[in-house]
């Protein structure tokens, strides 16, 4: 667990300012809003293995262990009393009735004592009330939208996933490609959560509506700390 534990710290970074509001970024990959007392993630992909192993496609089947140990480490660390899954939660959305009754055990028992919200995503949009939690496609917090897809256009005060956003720089003649935060203070796009979940270099055309350029910052994440990078430091896959 210390090893575990150590992937949530932050040092001593300084928090995402988002529409007057502070998030304090994770390294594991999650968000953390102290004024509200909220844990934010996003495309956990669940049973994504599972999915992949109905197709033939055979992958170790350890992610969904793996995505609820590294969640339930996070919760661990900053004991929210809510916590908003923005979307694809679950590779598919019949695969939240085929959870191993561990993990489905482990699960509810990260619910328990919090509100947990499960906003619907393009993977998962029929998720069934068996999961537990509140079920919406999406979610109004203090002037804050969250969403899982980003709507289209700037300035939208909102929280999104879907994307998977990452960065890639070089440093020291060694390119590093890691996951990010993106945001330029007006809406933000989570990285992904999930173990087996890629990415999408945020300097794509598909981010090109979501952000005013000059303002644009990609929080890359590390190994125990999350590093905010200028748009101009970034580099295309």
């Amino acid at each position: 667990m210390l090893r575990v534990m150590d992937e949530i710290m932050v040092g001593s970074r300084p928090p995402i300012e988002l529409r007057g509001h502070a998030f304090l970024p994770v390294a594991a990959g999650a968000l953390y809003w102290e004024a509200e007392d909220t844990l934010i993630v996003a495309d956990l992909h669940l049973e994504k293995g599972a999915a992949f192993a109905a197709r033939g496609m055979m992958l170790p089947p350890y992610d969904t262990r793996d995505t609820i140990r590294r969640l339930a480490a996070c919760l661990e660390g900053f004991a929210p009393r809510r916590v908003v899954a923005l979307g694809d939660s679950f590779h598919r959305s019949e695969l939240a009735e085929w959870l191993d009754p561990g993990d489905r055990e482990e699960l509810t028992e990260l619910q328990r004592g919090r509100d947990w919200y499960w906003i619907l995503g393009n993977h998962d949009p029929d998720l069934p009330e068996s999961i537990g939690g509140f079920i919406c496609r999406s979610l109004m917090i203090g002037g804050i939208s969250f969403c899982h897809q980003p709507s289209l256009g700037p300035s939208a005060a909102e929280i999104a996933g879907h994307l998977h956003p990452v960065a890639r720089i070089t440093r020291r003649g060694e390119v590093i490609r890691r996951k990010c935060f993106a945001t330029d203070g007006q809406r933000l796009v989570m990285p992904a959560f999930g173990a087996y979940t890629g990415g999408l270099n945020v300097l794509d055309d598909a981010f090109s509506p979501l952000f005013l350029w000059h303002r644009l910052k990609a929080w890359m994440t590390g190994k125990s700390a999350v590093y905010p990078l200028q748009a101009s430091m970034l580099l295309p896959d």
